[in-house]
This record gives C-alpha cells, structure tokens and sequence, in this order.
C-alpha cells in the first residue's frame, strides 16, 4: 500500500471517449489552463482574475502561464525528442507485425516490444523492407524483447522505416502536423517514446516572455519508455513495477537550482518526467545531483517532495502512476475533485490536451 493507505480503485475516473484529445490544437499555446490552488491562503492567482475567496480551481487559458510565475523563479523544461520509434513489417507468413524500440542494449542490439508478441520471439524475423529486417535474439525478464537489426543499421532502418509513436489512445495514423506537434520546440535529445507533453503547449514566444518577465529556465533530459502509458494492474500500488527510465541533469542546472534555492525562489517543473528526475537526484539539502542517472523512483500519496515546489503537467490517465504522482504532489482529494471539475468543464485529456498548473 501506498503510506496512506490508497489503492489503485482510488486513482479511477469515468472520462467521456470525446474527451480524449485526437488532434493538436491549431495553436500550440491556445489551450485551457486549470489552475489548482494547494493552500487555501492562496487568495489571488497573479496574473489571472480568480474569484472572490480562496478559490482552489480557477480556470484560465496557458497564455497566461508568464504572468502567473514570479521573477527569479526557475522552470525546468524535459528536453527529450521522440525517436521514430515504431516499425511496421511483415512476418515470414506474410502477416503483419509492429515493433517499438525501446532503447538500444550492447553490441548495437535494442530492447523493443512487439505486437503480436508470437512475432518476437526468440529466432524470428520481421521484414521491415528489401534491404532491413529486424530479428530477435532474446527475452528478457521483464518481458521486453532483445532484437538486432540485420541489413541496414539500426540508424539507417529507423530512418528508412521509423514512425513517430502516437500514444495508444489516438485512434489515427501519424500525419505531417504531428511530425512537428508531437515534439517540444525545445527537444535536443532523441530518446524518448513518448512525448513529454506537460511541454507541447510552449512557444518560442511564451518562452521568451517568460525571459523577458525574469523567469529562469533549464533544461534535463529523461528518456520517457513505454511504461508511461501503462495503467497499474495491481490494487496495491506498492507491488506495481516501475520500468527504468535514463536521466540526465545538466551541473548547469543543478547550479542554477542552487542559486534559485538561496534567493528563495521556486523551482517549477513543466511535467511528470521532471518531477521524476529532480527527485530522483534530490539531495538532502533539497538541491539535485548533477549526471547521468537511471530512475525507478514511483511517486504516491505520502511523499515528500525535496526540490519541486510548482507543477505544470496534462490531464493523465486513470489508475496510472502519472495520475498518483499528481495526487502526491496537489493532494488525492483535491487532485480528483480537480479532475470531476475538468470533465464538467469539458477539457481536453492527455496528450494533445489542455494543462494543468499546481501552485
């Protein structure tokens, strides 16, 4: 159990289907902002009209996100790009197959998964074209594939064949918008399956007002695997497997996180990942240890936060750790009464849809 007893039916939502966010925006930054007021000493948002009193939901739009976040304060952006992860071929029967790289093992193999499971196991090729096929070599004990490319290499292949990994609930095949939607204006490094999408709703634009109001930003990299979209199974979430996921934390970021801490300012993460990775390299005078790390760290109700002070991040899926990271951080009542307010309101949900902003 989680150290305040929750089970995973406690992190459960009913979300209408049309919720679901199928398409981006035609303006990145135009989406909805449901702003959620941890302290009821909170009486004014900066920034926005709230209403009188001490008011926990305020809804607002994401443009208003550089007015809301003090001078001095530090916003620290995932810089992971989407690698062209999922690869379509053929098996040796002619049936179709799909196969999503993971993140690439020794001696040029990859760690991948596979749909069906019976076309990767352990001998068996799928064709990707005339000149690539990708075969496995392995099992391993969590389940995912060990696989080796054969002809092209793994860089070539995946820039021959490679598609971009929409999440499992857009119901549509990647167009060209996506190409360009699904990646952060900022993304530096390909590793990630997945977008981190807390940061899809940033412009250069935005990103420049928050200069020009002296908000500092930083940049990290975690690399987002599969497990993202994976709901936990298991009632009690203490027995949920988390998947390891590479970090890496700039010494310009964690001196910049020092200097933000002795001003007084407040460091402010723009999604889960961040969150994750901060932590994960907290220290115990509540600054972060610089390098290239690997993350297991599953956040829920009880936790103590050491270095993330605000919150930026989307509308995630029922019963996934995302959702009990949130709840962790804003609290599980206010968190879900938040969620109730969001589908009244009719806001768009994950990846494509509207934030969230936790003061």
């Amino acid at each position: 159990m989680t150290p305040e007893g929750f089970r995973t039916s406690d992190f459960d939502y009913d979300l209408p289907p049309e919720l679901i966010a199928q398409e981006p925006l035609p303006d990145r930054s135009g989406s909805r902002l449901l702003a959620v007021l941890r302290s009821n000493k909170v009486e004014r948002l900066p920034g926005i009209r709230t209403p009188a009193g001490a008011a926990e939901l305020v809804d607002a739009q994401f443009s208003d996100l550089p007015a809301m976040i003090p001078p001095g304060d530090l916003l620290v952006l995932n810089t992971t790009r989407v690698r062209h992860a999922r690869l379509l071929g053929t098996r040796q029967s002619g049936a179709r197959a799909e196969i999503l790289l993971i993140h690439p093992a020794s001696d040029g193999d990859w760690v991948a998964l596979g749909k069906p499971g019976s076309a990767l196991r352990p001998g068996k090729r799928v064709t990707l074209g005339p000149d690539a096929a990708v075969e496995t070599v392995g099992v391993l004990a969590d389940g995912n594939r060990l696989v080796r490319f054969v002809g092209l290499t793994a860089d070539a292949a995946i820039r021959q064949y490679g598609h971009l990994p929409l999440p499992p609930y857009i119901s549509r095949a990647p167009t060209e918008l996506d190409e360009s939607r699904y990646q952060t204006v900022y993304a530096r490094l390909e590793g990630s399956v997945a977008a981190p999408t807390a940061g899809l709703h940033f412009t250069s634009g935005v990103l420049e007002q928050l200069a020009e109001a002296g908000v500092l930003v930083g940049g990290l990299d975690l690399q987002i695997g599969p497990a993202t979209f994976k709901p936990v199974e298991v009632e009690d979430p203490a027995a949920h497997e988390m998947h390891p996921e590479k970090y890496e934390i700039p010494q310009a970021l964690a001196s910049r996180l020092a200097a933000v801490r002795k001003a007084g300012g407040c460091v402010w993460a723009v999604g889960t990942t961040v969150v994750r990775a901060l932590e994960s390299a907290a220290r115990a005078d509540r600054m972060v240890q610089p390098g290239a790390e690997e993350t297991r760290l599953m956040i829920t109700p009880g936790y103590n936060f050491r270095v993330v002070d605000r919150m930026l991040t989307n509308f995630h899926l029922p019963k996934s750790t995302l959702l009990m990271l949130v709840s962790a951080f804003a609290g599980h009542g206010l968190t879900m009464a938040a969620y109730r307010h969001a589908i009244e309101q009719r806001y768009r949900f994950y990846s494509y849809g509207d934030a969230m902003l936790i003061i």
